[in-house]
């Protein structure tokens, strides 16, 4: 009895190992899913718009011309400077309405010079402007011929036109003469023309005085003391440099080698003493 139980518990166990040993069934193998591919995102690279070049056009330095035969102002840049001069508080009235006075410091010395409010009201106005609001100051005399005048009034050290204000009538038929130790407006082959630029005559000039039927240039003072300085700055040597002007960079001739700067320009009350001026050497 025993040998028989034995018997059937070693068929059942030989049938389990059987069953192990034979691989599961499975009634269909699972299809795997597609795999998806991902999406690629893509950055379109917007091409940026062309921007034009910007035109430059070469500016041709202006040809050297011979000294004309009256001094001729530049026309006005129409830039206005980004920093304006430092305002120069005015002197107090002088007792003669009728002239005033301003003292030019230069590097070569002083000027005083009387300007004529009754025969030149325009042209005495538009300089104390100008002398007020300290335009002249760190300007340089330009142009300068001995035996003629000297110009200033327009340029500064590194020969670098100024802005100007709109241009006035010329007064050049009030009676005032381009004698030695006047000044006068500068101004361009336009009559009416003059802004800022002024000159002094180191000799007699009368051919500068208006005629008939021919625009002169407009004195509009005398200097009362100071002659002895501007002899000092006629007698400097002069040549040729480039300044710029309003036409562009340019060769301008009659150029102190040696700067002649006008340090300041202010208003003065009347001086004790008005010299007259000295006569030419």
């Amino acid at each position: 009895m025993n040998r028989s139980i034995a018997t059937t518990l070693l068929s059942f166990a030989a049938l389990a190992i059987a069953a192990c040993a034979q691989p599961a069934k499975t009634d269909a193998a699972a299809k795997p899913a597609a795999e998806t591919t991902p999406a690629v995102e893509t950055k379109k690279i917007e091409k940026p718009a062309a921007t034009a070049p910007e035109a430059k056009q070469a500016e041709k330095p202006a040809a050297p011309a011979p000294a004309p035969a009256a001094p001729v102002a530049t026309p006005a840049a129409p830039t206005t400077p980004a920093t304006p001069a430092a305002p120069t508080k005015p002197a107090a009235p002088t007792a003669d309405a009728k002239v005033a006075f301003v003292k030019m410091t230069t590097n070569k010395g002083d000027i005083i010079i009387e300007l004529d409010r009754v025969k030149a009201p325009i042209s005495t106005e538009n300089f104390l402007k100008y002398v007020n609001k300290g335009q002249y100051n760190g300007t340089v005399f330009h142009r300068v011929i001995k035996d003629f005048m000297i110009q200033g009034g327009g340029f500064d050290g590194t020969l670098t036109e100024k802005s100007t204000d709109a241009p006035i009538k010329n007064e050049c038929t009030n009676g005032l003469s381009n004698a030695r130790g006047t000044i006068a407006m500068a101004r361009t082959n336009d009559p009416n023309s003059a802004t800022a630029q002024f000159y002094i005559n180191t000799v007699d000039n009368k051919m500068l005085d208006g005629r008939p039927g021919r625009p002169g240039y407009a004195v509009f003072g005398k200097v009362v003391d100071g002659m002895n300085t501007v002899d000092a700055i006629r007698a400097v040597k002069t040549g040729q440099k480039m300044a710029n002007s309003r036409g562009g960079q340019g060769p301008m001739g009659d150029v102190p080698m040696e700067t002649v700067e006008i340090i300041k320009v202010v208003e003065i009350p009347a001086p004790a003493m008005a010299p007259a001026a000295p006569a030419a050497k």
